[in-house]
Order: C-alpha cells, then sequence, then structure tokens
C-alpha cells in the first residue's frame, strides 16, 4: 500500500537504485556488486538527486519539476511494509497500481540489493517513536489492532433467528480512524441498523424498523514497539455513547467506557498473532453490567505469486463475561479470511462466520463480513 507521495518517490527511487548498478561511484569507490551497503548505493548514486540528507535537491539543480521527497519525513518514510517499496522497485509500478513509467528491474538487481536500499532510507527519519509498517498486521473481524492507522471500514453481521425473539436483524457500522503524531489515532464508530419486530397479535409476522445505534469515539496511543521482535502493543480509551433505540435493541441505554489494550506479533513463516483485552464500564449499573472481554486471532498471509493478491486466513477466539455473581464466561469462535481486492492492496474485504462455542441458548450464529479502505494510500478508484 502506497500513499500519493509514494508516486513521486518509486520512480525516482527505482532509477536511483539502478543507477548505482550501472554508474561509476561519485566520490567513493564500491565494493563487489553483491556486497554493497544500501549507504553505498545510495550515495554512490543517489545523493546527487536526493541530497546526502536525504531531503532532496531543489528541481532548478535537478532539472525536472517533479519535487523530490523527503526521506527524513517520518510520517512518509515509517508508514510501509518493506513488501510494498520491494514490489514496486522488483516488478515495476503496475505491480502496486502505479505508472507503466515505473519499470521493473527485478533482473538487474537482487531482492538483498533493494532491501538494503530500503533499510538504508528508513534511517533517514531518526526519530524511534514511530512504528515500522511491517507491524501493520491485517484486521480481524472483532479484535482490533494495536498498529496506528488511516482507515475506513463498513462492517456488516447478518443475524437469523435472533437471540430473544426469533426475529432476524442486519447490523453494521462504519469506522473511521485517522492517525496525528507517531503513535495516537482517533477513531469515531457509527453503528447502525435493520431488525424485524414481530407483531403483538402474531408472532409470526412482523414489520422491520431500523436506527443508528450507540456511536462511540475514542483515542488509540502505541505505548511500545519493536521491529526487532516484531511486536506492537497500544492502549485505548472510548466512549460509547447513548445514541441508540434502546427500546428495539439498538442501544444499551447509558454511556460506557470502554478501555483496552492492544497486541499484534509478527510470528516466523508469514503467521501472525493478535490479542485484546479490556473492559465495559457503564455509567449506570442498573442498565447495564460491568464486562470483560477478552479476544484472540491467529492468522496467516500468502500472496499469489511474488506480488499479487494477498490472502489472510484467521482464526479468531472471543471472550466475554459480565461481572456479576453467578455469570459464565460467553466463547465464540471466528473463522475468516481477509482479502485485498486491487493491485495497490489498500481496499480489503473480509468475511467469516461467528458461532457461540457455550451458552448458546439465546445466542445465535452471524455471517460477518467488512469493507477495508486505507485512504492514505490512495483514494476507492486509484491502484485498480
Amino acid at each position: 500500500m502506497m500513499t500519493t507521495a509514494s508516486r513521486i518517490l518509486l520512480p525516482v527511487l527505482v532509477a536511483t537504485i539502478v543507477g548505482a548498478v550501472a554508474l561509476p561511484a561519485t566520490g567513493e569507490q564500491l565494493t563487489a556488486d553483491g556486497d554493497r551497503s544500501g549507504r553505498e548505493i545510495y550515495r554512490a548514486a543517489c545523493s546527487s538527486c536526493h541530497g546526502a540528507d536525504g531531503r532532496g535537491v531543489s528541481t532548478s539543480r535537478v532539472g525536472f519539476d517533479v519535487p523530490l521527497p523527503d526521506f527524513t519525513d517520518c510520517s512518509f518514510t515509517s508508514r510501509e511494509p518493506d513488501g510494498d517499496w520491494m514490489a514496486v522497485a522488483h516488478a515495476g509500478g503496475p505491480t502496486r497500481g502505479f505508472s507503466r513509467m515505473m519499470p521493473a528491474f527485478g533482473g538487474v538487481l537482487s531482492m538483498e540489493e533493494i532491501q538494503r536500499v530500503t533499510d538504508h532510507l528508513r534511517t533517514f527519519c531518526g526519530d524511534d517513536d514511530w512504528p515500522s509498517g511491517n507491524l501493520n498486521l491485517p484486521r480481524a473481524l472483532f479484535t482490533e489492532k494495536a498498529f496506528v492507522e488511516d482507515e475506513a471500514v463498513l462492517t456488516t453481521a447478518v443475524t437469523t433467528d435472533g437471540p430473544t425473539d426469533g426475529a432476524d436483524r442486519i447490523d453494521g457500522e462504519i469506522v473511521y480512524e485517522q492517525r496525528f503524531g507517531a503513535r495516537n489515532q482517533f477513531e469515531l464508530v457509527v453503528p447502525f441498523g435493520w431488525r424485524e419486530v414481530p407483531s403483538a397479535g402474531d408472532p409470526s409476522q412482523g414489520d422491520w424498523t431500523s436506527s443508528v445505534g450507540d456511536i462511540a469515539v475514542g483515542v488509540k496511543r502505541a505505548f511500545w514497539h519493536s521491529l526487532e521482535r516484531g511486536a506492537i502493543v497500544s492502549a485505548t480509551a472510548e466512549f460509547i455513547l447513548p445514541t441508540g433505540d434502546e427500546e428495539n435493541g439498538f442501544g444499551k441505554g447509558t454511556t460506557v467506557f470502554e478501555p483496552f489494550v492492544s497486541y499484534g506479533q509478527i510470528l516466523p513463516a508469514d503467521f501472525f498473532l493478535h490479542g485484546q483485552g479490556g473492559f465495559e464500564i457503564p455509567f449506570d449499573t442498573d442498565v447495564a453490567d460491568n464486562e470483560a472481554f477478552l479476544r484472540a486471532v491467529l492468522g496467516w498471509s500468502t500472496t499469489s505469486g511474488l506480488w499479487g493478491r494477498t490472502w489472510s486466513p484467521m482464526v479468531e477466539l472471543l471472550g466475554a463475561r459480565e461481572l456479576v455473581s453467578g455469570a459464565e464466561t460467553d466463547w465464540d469462535i471466528a473463522p475468516q479470511i481477509q482479502i485485498t481486492l486491487n493491485t495497490r492492496q489498500h481496499i480489503m474485504m473480509n468475511i467469516g462466520v461467528r458461532t457461540p462455542l457455550n451458552n448458546t441458548e439465546g445466542r445465535s450464529t452471524q455471517v460477518v463480513a467488512y469493507l477495508l479502505w486505507d485512504w492514505f494510500d490512495g483514494t476507492l478508484f486509484e491502484g485498480w
């Protein structure tokens, strides 16, 4: 997934990397091809355009009008995973939905050489507060991931034979997330839905009603991250406001404070793990009970070919328990698969089924799906 600024960076990046192979060194003797470091390649062929400090040389000096990117801009250089940088350099612009003017150089540079230059460009940021884009793991249906992100997500859940009266319902929510600073994210959640309301005279008949649910606002902060350990930890504070129609099952009727901690871990062989734990604390306990929840996800990512569509099957385990005497923990399982839809891989979908594992009376199976737009990387219509 590439940002708008990446469209400027990558053609120049590819050209300068290849130039490092084809041109003699300027002011620095290179070692044998296979032993050149990313710094050596950069200083030999890239610094004349991008500057020794990575900030870019003026357009008047380089002789073209396209402004050069600033590699010291941490918001730009830290966001994307290595795979996206390397895909365009190796297979050309079209592999990620960019112009064919970005040619493929997989036959000129080895993957190791492209990785070295990518690693060197990351050093221009100089601020370790910014989590690496490699820690941005695939998003599950229910478990909140730890990475801070710019995303919009539309989720829909379909329930038949509802838990209390056999009524069908369709629930949805729109999630808007916006990153600010190195570690922070603002989140707005707007739920909505339709529910069949049985007729008082004939329970087999009914009408459909709809409503907005309880709107939530929250702030997330990544407190710790380590690319070396492949892990990231964040904490979120969320307030769920009583904006929904409680009478028809679209709200709880009280403000709820929801604090939780999220964890992400890169595992060997392209596996990954998510964890989330927290509480729901209602302001009015006469209306709703305090609740604790625990969620975990085990997943694996693979691609079609070297740089094609990414498939991420996952299994999600969900536990929740009301904090009252005699309450039992409800456990659900949700197998699912996330798929990238376009070549830029910033539009994705996920579909799965949530099934109760215990205490099944009054709890129904749901079919759940989302459409995700990583809006920082381009519009809905770009990169196809």
